[in-house]
């Protein structure tokens, strides 16, 4: 495979090609092809989809974070994002800080069975261990009690001279762990929180019960479907926020001898694929009947054109002499 070749497979799975997405049934069969994808383009550069560029069609001059506010694409797809996220098609996770990040409904409980929390309906402590900070036990006691609620309503609650920036962080704090998530949007209020085991209760209880090297199995496998052929390496850049590379490493051994992956040679380098890209052997069928002019041979280089005679018949064996004509004689 060559390198061009792998990247119009990109562009064509990636949404691309030209043909943006318009409406939420694009947009949900979109998600549901790639598994997760980030809703603009990230810096550094990560090797994976992005939503604004699936919604326009492609990815020269995307807008980023900073400039959406001023490009109407932006703000048509970011609209066209609430849409599936007030439908449970797709979950917001926090995986790159500053950035949004979608994961289909079919992969959010392996994500959340990496990520989250095995306990989601007691209340997070505050100490070294857990990773919660005072403020953000707080604020999880008053979403799970007054929520769906505004980040303005919440700091309103919370009291005291909260600066906004202390509180996105004890948010962010809770969302890493998928203890709560961001349920909608309005223009006037701003972003909407709820606890993600009562917004979406049978999502948590499946991704509970998976084991982490089930759920990072199951991600490494997507997440080579979605790059259609990647390296080790780029499989472990893509997996370092969130877990160690050895654990991704035991993830592709284990995919590797289960048979689900395979090899393929892009300009040079190995990379990984889903063993179902790989094109299945064919054996070259047998030429059974006598040529002739209208069933002629196959040409093949090297290999001069013979008629095909059939084998003459061998002379039949003669019977061995039986005991009664050895009594005879």
């Amino acid at each position: 495979m060559f390198d061009q070749q792998l990247q119009e497979l990109r562009r064509e799975k990636w949404c691309l090609g030209g043909q943006g997405l318009r409406t939420i049934e694009d947009a949900r069969a979109f998600i549901d092809s790639v598994g997760f994808c980030a809703l603009y383009p990230q810096k550094p550069a990560v090797l994976a989809p992005t939503f604004v560029g699936a919604y326009i069609g492609g990815d020269d001059k995307l807008p980023t974070r900073q400039k959406a506010f001023a490009d109407p694409r932006a703000r048509e797809a970011k609209q066209l994002m609430v849409r599936l996220l007030r439908e449970k098609a797709a979950y917001e996770t926090l995986v790159f800080p500053d950035n949004n990040f979608l994961v289909s409904a079919a992969v959010f409980p392996y994500f959340y069975g990496l990520v989250g929390d095995r306990n989601p309906r007691l209340a997070p402590k505050a100490d070294a261990r857990s990773g919660y900070s005072p403020l953000a036990v707080d604020a999880f006691l008053i979403i799970q009690k007054r929520g769906p609620i505004s980040k303005q309503h919440l700091q309103e609650q919370l009291g005291g001279d909260i600066s906004e920036a202390a509180l996105d962080r004890a948010l962010d704090e809770l969302w890493a762990k998928l203890r709560i998530t961001r349920v909608d949007y309005k223009q006037d209020e701003g972003i909407f929180w709820d606890v993600l085991f009562r917004w979406s209760p049978q999502a948590v209880k499946e991704g509970m019960h998976v084991s982490v090297a089930e759920a990072l199995t199951a991600l490494v496998s997507k997440y080579i479907d979605c790059a259609c052929a990647v390296s080790q390496e780029e499989v472990e850049n893509f997996f370092s926020t969130l877990v160690g590379r050895a654990r991704v490493r035991d993830a592709i051994n284990a995919l590797q001898a289960a048979r689900e992956l395979g090899f393929v040679h892009v300009g040079g380098k190995v990379m990984l694929q889903p063993a179902e890209a790989r094109a299945p052997f064919k054996a070259r069928a047998r030429r059974t009947e006598p040529w002739s002019e209208e069933n002629p041979p196959e040409l093949r280089p090297g290999k001069p054109l013979v008629e095909h005679r059939p084998r003459r018949a061998s002379r039949p064996s003669r019977p061995a002499p039986s005991r009664q004509d050895h009594s005879k004689e």
